[in-house]
């Protein structure tokens, strides 16, 4: 088959893997209350499922960036898979709280193998043309934009339709066709770097990291000043800091640092990282006024998002593979930023009569291209420019920012959404038991949170105009080389 051909069908399956791995930050939220029943777990409980898939992805991304540039991108990419699918079937099939949380941490671990792995595969697939760069770029960034919306939908078909444990064993569909594909088309041609892993700073990114992570997602339950969500969170930082010290003066660093002070990918990284945070006050908090206030069940959730999902995949594909080879991210990251900070305003003017034909489906539009706007361009220049065989921990990094920013971002708002709630309730508390009082102080935290998000959007989008060079991307230093590597394949 035709080289042209090949990379594209490359990109479907680089693309599954992507498609999983987000759905899988999303899918089993749906799932959980039926999940909590069946196998008779607590609440306190409940919240692992969850971190734990978080807290083994976050934490060990940087590590499986770095094995791919290390030990070759598809061997870890194949790994990954085969692994992710066995932890979802052994997940699938949990008869008790502990074999889930382990195969949920699992899937988190093999899922930050593969990850980073797809991401730079991609990067040097489409690394000798600018504009076919941008298309494929323009399709990844649409799969990671709208992935966490699909989960909430697809969660909602299986778990009313067939179980809670679909929402795990569809992994194993997936993973199979990805797995077949990546054995049959994916050409990793550069040769794994022959250099020692950097062991200091592996244990202290893993551990700072997961401190982060560990820490935010207490915030909920224990508040900001819990000993558990403060300490870790702060010795995480303090570590964070302390592996930035190594890797200035280690031989091989785990993570080169030019990979991220460059200002188009930092930029990338900012931008990627805010979007991260922001996403959540549209699926959290969208998602419970849905479901509250216009008593939406899981399944019309799901298909109230389908709009956003589909402007997020015509925002990323146009800017991505129309706009940005020929002027560069500066102008489309920006106006995608300011764009979501419109929707997220829209957002504020939802009260207990709108409908969501007038009130949620116009800002979910505006959302939904915005994002899009963001994702395509921002995960095309946050790979761009990388030698090959750091192209691994350029592609973890991207992960890490909307990883970490994820973790910010829902324990900020949810946090900030409860404390508004809880503040309109005691100044109202002589109807403070009054339902209508309640589902006023509701709205007022939701709207609290929605104009934070604007802001943090529109912050981004001053940020990012500023830090982004002016112009189409520069060329990646290994596409020549990879040019000659294919030409003897085609």
């Amino acid at each position: 088959m035709h080289r042209t051909a090949n990379r594209w069908i490359a990109l479907v399956v680089l693309s599954l893997a992507q498609l999983m791995v987000i759905l899988d930050s999303t899918i089993v939220n749906i799932a959980l209350p039926t999940a909590q029943h069946d196998l008779a777990f607590s609440d306190g409980n409940r919240q692992w499922v969850v971190t734990g898939y978080a807290l083994a992805f976050g934490s060990l991304l940087l590590l499986g960036g770095r094995l791919s540039d290390l030990y070759g991108r598809k061997r870890l990419f194949i790994a990954g898979m085969v692994g992710f699918a066995i932890a979802s079937a052994a997940g699938g099939a949990a008869d008790g709280f502990g074999v889930l949380l382990i195969a949920r941490i699992a899937q988190g671990a093999f899922a930050a193998m593969l990850a980073p792995a797809a991401l730079s595969m991609l990067s040097v697939t489409f690394a000798d043309d600018a504009d076919e760069r941008g298309r494929a770029f323009g399709v990844f960034g649409a799969i990671s934009g709208a992935g966490g919306a699909l989960g909430l939908l697809l969660g909602g078909v299986l778990t009313q339709n067939l179980s809670w444990r679909w929402c795990l064993y569809v992994n194993v569909i997936i993973a199979a066709v990805a797995i077949a594909g990546a054995l049959a088309f994916l050409v990793d041609r550069d040769r794994p770097e022959r250099t020692r892993l950097d062991v200091p700073g592996t244990v202290l990114a893993l551990l700072g990291l997961f401190g982060i992570v560990y820490g935010l997602g207490n915030a909920t339950s224990d508040g900001w000043t819990g000993f558990r969500t403060l300490a870790p969170t702060v010795a995480g930082v303090v570590l964070i800091v302390v592996f930035v010290l190594v890797e200035r003066r280690v031989r091989d660093p785990l993570l080169p640092l030019p990979v991220v002070l460059d200002r188009d990918r930092g930029a990338s990284y900012l931008a990627i990282g805010i979007s991260g945070a922001g996403g959540f006050a549209v699926f959290l908090f969208v998602t419970y006024y849905l479901a509250e206030t216009l008593k939406f069940t899981p399944l019309e959730s799901g298909l109230a998002f389908l709009p956003m999902v589909g402007l997020v995949m015509v925002g990323a594909m146009v800017s991505g593979a129309v706009l940005l080879p020929r002027v560069g991210p500066r102008p489309i990251v920006p106006a995608g930023s300011l764009l979501t900070a419109i929707g997220m305003a829209l957002l504020t003017g939802l009260d207990a009569d709108s409908t969501y034909a007038t009130g949620v489906l116009p800002a979910l539009l505006v959302i939904g291209l915005g994002l899009g706007m963001i994702f395509g361009p921002g995960q095309n220049a946050a790979t761009s420019g990388v030698r090959s065989h750091e192209a691994g921990v350029a592609s973890a990094m991207v992960n890490i920012t909307q990883q970490v920013g994820g973790s910010i971002g829902l324990a900020v708002f949810s946090s900030l959404g409860t404390t508004v709630t809880a503040g309109y309730l005691s100044t109202h508390a002589s109807t403070a038991a009054d339902p209508a009082t309640i589902a006023e102080a509701t709205l007022t935290g939701y709207h609290f949170v929605f104009w934070i998000a604007a802001g943090l959007f529109f912050g981004g989008a001053v940020l990012s105009a500023g830090l982004f060079r002016g112009g189409p991307l520069a060329a990646d230093p290994g596409a020549e080389q990879f040019v000659t590597q294919q030409s003897g394949k085609a």
